[in-house]
């Protein structure tokens, strides 16, 4: 699963989750889901409830990567570029079968979409590599990496309380 935030420079979080703990964690993602919402956003929660979903989804074990783009790419679609070759890389060299499901975005879809299949052709990992662009109110998963990207970028307790989903920081 991954989504973006661009406050503070440009962060890529790609969230893991293993393909036995699929059902599992979407259905404990869901139940975090208040009546009367389509998703989970944290940006609309209040900080109980962020504080409450962030620990949630520690308890169900989810975990990522974040991959941060600095000022030595000239903006943020070639940040995006670097972010999404670099863990298309590290996907390759796990060796293991993996599905990115990306937050579709106005305007970045069609661009990704290119990349991945140019990153596919070029490493020959289409056997290992799949990949789709969803809505957040489609796939509940979705809602791991916004959550992680946004207490990461917001630092201080916020950062303490998703330091827990961290497993790696990976410039690029």
């Amino acid at each position: 699963m991954v989504d973006e935030s661009m406050r503070r420079g440009y962060l890529l979080v790609a969230a893991v989750v293993m393909p036995d703990d699929v059902t599992a964690t979407r259905r404990g993602v869901k139940s975090l889901v208040e009546p009367g919402q389509r998703r989970l956003h944290m940006v609309k929660e209040s900080d109980s409830r962020r504080r409450l979903i962030l620990q949630r989804m520690a308890d169900l074990g989810c975990s990522a990567t974040l991959y941060e783009a600095g000022a030595g790419h000239k903006s943020n679609i070639t940040r995006r570029r670097a972010c999404l070759e670099r863990l298309v890389h590290d996907v390759v060299d796990t060796g293991a079968g993996t599905r990115l499901c990306l937050e579709t975005a106005e305007g970045v879809d069609r661009r990704d979409q290119q990349q991945l299949l140019e990153l596919v052709r070029r490493l020959q990992c289409r056997d290992i590599l799949a990949y789709e662009h969803a809505h957040a109110s489609a796939e509940p998963l979705l809602a791991v990496p916004d959550a992680i990207a946004w207490a990461w970028t917001r630092g201080g307790e916020w950062r303490r309380r998703a330091q827990p989903l961290v497993s790696s920081v990976v410039t690029v």
